[in-house]
């Protein structure tokens, strides 16, 4: 019990207009554990992430004075927190839009407290994983470099800007580098073994790091797809290897 109480108490911004579904997500999270702020309006919104720094935001997309996407967009130009958007509709252009901006999940009304909680604590899980420091500098050839300690990566020579489950995925792609991960092995990687069937996600995510770091996305050199079953990175390693062994041995390796 001891240890128990010593886990970090998660804050979580409930973000919706109506005021019964804030107070029925609000009683589950905190029964779960979880400390609850609330806001009612995107204005409101805004400035409980400055101010107040939760740890993830539960977001709708129908609000009073601006739609959860136009939040949403405001939240990433000044924070990554984690966000899962609520939308009653559940229809694919609005899932796809929330993701292209930012949102991390989504989750659909109606939902079960349990669904809810299952979401959270993965995405939860899913941020942490990505922040922890990857002690690896990798250079996949002279255009194409990834430093996974400091989290950056450089595409001739320039910095870009990566989100949390991009560079996840990046990662377990380098790390695997040669082999073929299905959609089922990188969804239980990247996103969490709740997300087994969310073929659509790896697909999303791909293009996103296809549209960055590929010179061609449309004929992409880094990232190839095995069609039918999953992605694989290029092996960089074998190739540089076997360059290495090409090179003559000019002097002996300095101590």
């Amino acid at each position: 019990m001891a240890a128990e109480n010593r886990k970090k108490r998660y804050k979580i911004l409930v973000v919706d207009d109506e005021k019964r579904i804030v107070h029925f997500i609000r009683l589950n999270l905190e029964h779960d554990g979880f400390d609850v702020l609330t806001a009612y309006d995107g204005s409101e919104a805004l400035k409980r992430v400055r101010e107040d720094l939760p740890d993830l935001v539960l977001l709708d997309v129908m609000l009073p004075d601006m739609d959860g996407f136009e939040v949403l967009r405001l939240i990433r130009e000044v924070s990554d927190v984690p966000v899962i958007m609520v939308t009653a509709k559940g229809e694919e252009e609005d899932i796809v839009r929330g993701l292209e901006l930012g949102a991390d999940d989504y989750i659909t009304k109606p939902f079960s407290p349990r669904e809810l909680v299952s979401r959270i604590r993965a995405v939860l899980r899913r941020y942490e994983l990505a922040n922890q420091v990857m002690h690896d500098v990798v250079e996949v050839d002279d255009r194409l470099k990834i430093d996974f300690d400091r989290r950056q990566v450089w595409v001739d020579g320039k910095p870009i800007k990566l989100r949390p489950t991009e560079y996840r995925l990046l990662y377990h792609l380098v790390k695997n580098a040669g082999w073929v991960l299905t959609y089922e092995q990188l969804l239980r990687k990247v996103w969490g073994y709740e997300y087994r069937d969310e073929h659509h996600y790896v697909r999303l995510y791909i293009n996103y790091l296809r549209q960055k770091i590929e010179e061609d996305p449309s004929n992409p050199k880094y990232i190839l797809t095995e069609h039918g079953v999953g992605y694989r990175f290029v092996d960089f390693r074998q190739n540089r290897s076997e360059e290495e062994r090409k090179q003559p041995e000019t002097k002996d390796t300095a101590a």
